[in-house]
């Protein structure tokens, strides 16, 4: 039984980080983050979300000690681009797109079958919305978001109709929920959650060493906090509309890239002592 609660009743991940430390048991924690939301701010268009040198800092610093992956829903050659680090995972699309270092390229999850059914319910949605200012249309490999933090609130549901039709006539696409985006997936059994327990698979991280560490901001991130429950340790930043099944919280990026330098100290030490 998943275990969730409001975000404010979690404690602080910086506040408690010697309860969280010691959830790790002496195990070297390997770490999965998105990145709208906890590596840059929430903004206004995909594009503005720049990565900070400080935090793509602090990024490379962590993964030369431990592994880290980025999880997100965009097109893993996006945040790639974004992030410019070579020594970290990259799992775009909800984690049907997966690289790394050493020449990882995978696609698991079985999501090219959806492809003809993106297509087309790609080129739909631009004609249904090419009249609703703010909108926007955003094809990505495996998913399309259509974004409405733009849009005029008399004009949301109308964005919301156009995505249902859609989806009432392509069975091969399921619904996702995010920050001010719906977003059109593969209608498959597959997620965030299922991505990094196939990484900690794939990189040989299940021999008892390693713990999974995942942080994130959305909705979409829950799956991966319900993985990880008990196996794991889940961390929100911020809050969104639901109840989380994240154990611990940070409130802000800047609390994120605190965290990330602590637990490489924490790494170095202990594999120093």
């Amino acid at each position: 039984m998943i275990q969730k609660r409001e975000a404010h009743e979690l404690p602080s991940a910086l506040g408690q980080l010697n309860e969280l430390k010691a959830q790790l048991q002496g195990k070297t924690p390997a770490i999965f983050l998105d990145y709208d939301g906890c590596l840059t701010p929430i903004v206004q268009r995909p594009e503005m979300a720049i990565l900070s040198d400080e935090m793509r800092t602090a990024l490379h610093e962590l993964a030369a000690v431990t592994k880290v992956a980025v999880v997100s829903g965009r097109d893993r050659r996006n945040v790639e681009e974004l992030v410019k680090l070579d020594n970290l995972y990259f799992a775009g699309s909800h984690g049907f797109d997966i690289t790394g270092p050493g020449g990882m390229a995978s696609e698991p999850g079985g999501a090219k079958t959806a492809l003809p059914a993106l297509d087309k319910a790609d080129g739909i949605l631009q004609e249904k919305l090419q009249g609703i200012a703010g909108s926007l249309v955003e094809r990505k490999r495996y998913a399309i978001a259509v974004h409405y933090r733009n849009v005029a609130d008399d004009q949301v549901e109308a964005v919301r109709k156009a995505v249902d039709e859609v989806l009432d006539a392509m069975p091969e696409l399921k619904i996702g929920h995010g920050k001010k985006i719906y977003e059109l997936k593969p209608n498959i059994d597959w997620h965030k959650g299922k991505a990094v327990m196939w990484l900690m698979e794939e990189l040989g991280l299940n021999d008892g060493k390693y713990m999974p560490l995942y942080i994130g901001d959305d909705i979409t991130d829950e799956d991966a906090f319900a993985e990880l429950q008990g196996i794991g340790i889940g961390v929100l930043v911020g809050e969104h509309a639901d109840r989380t099944a994240a154990t611990y919280r940070l409130e802000s990026v800047d609390e994120v890239r605190i965290f990330l330098e602590d637990l490489t100290d924490t790494i170095k030490t202990q594999r120093n002592g």
